[in-house]
């Protein structure tokens, strides 16, 4: 099953069709694809179903990511590894792994986001905004591997491992409005710039 959260922390069903490539479906025909998309589309939940069956597509043919991801590192309880940069380019595209147990902040992005599962499983909680930076959790979901989960830029959440086994997974963000972007303290209810 593959999710959509909103700005409120509604968990929606994601539906999109297969997509077939004419030709090998290699990362330079994926960048090139996803930068018409994000011209050609301009509402966040349509992007994301033109974008995720072409994820899906790429890592089905992309089996060098495999080399690609960097272990968890013990302390930080994840890794990640950047798998594309360039000046000006409005996409950050990541391997990200994450140490069974680990569990990182309350945050959200502040841009769009989809992040698909490669192995093992996360927990995804999910918050919404109350009074002033006032938060309250409204709901999770385990995401497993083949699934996909994206988020519009207002979305709150929480990654915890869900088993005893790291996580891989493939995340695709937009650009960050990073004015906008927080890390959130539920009991203290307060929100800060990160």
């Amino acid at each position: 099953m593959n999710w959509f959260i909103t700005d409120t922390g509604d968990c929606q069903s994601l539906n999109f069709q297969a997509w077939q490539p004419i030709q090998p479906y290699r990362l330079y025909r994926f960048l090139t694809e996803l930068d018409d998309i994000l011209h050609e589309i301009e509402d966040d939940r349509q992007r994301l179903e033109a974008i995720a069956p072409r994820v899906c597509e790429f890592l089905e043919t992309a089996t060098w990511l495999d080399t690609a991801y960097v272990p968890p590192d013990p302390q930080r309880g994840c890794s990640v590894s950047n798998l594309y940069t360039e000046p000006n380019y409005p996409l950050t595209v990541q391997l990200v792994s994450w140490h069974p147990g680990a569990k990182s902040t309350i945050h959200n992005h502040a841009t769009w986001g989809l992040v698909a599962m490669l192995r093992g499983c996360e927990r995804n909680r999910f918050w919404r905004r109350t009074t002033g930076d006032g938060i309250e959790e409204v709901g999770d979901r385990i995401v497993c591997a083949g699934e996909v989960i994206t988020f519009s830029p207002g979305a709150i959440h929480q990654i915890e491992v869900f088993g005893d086994e790291p996580t891989i997974s493939f995340n695709l963000y937009g650009e960050t409005d990073f004015p906008r972007r927080f890390q959130f303290d539920a009991i203290a209810q307060t929100a800060e710039n990160f």
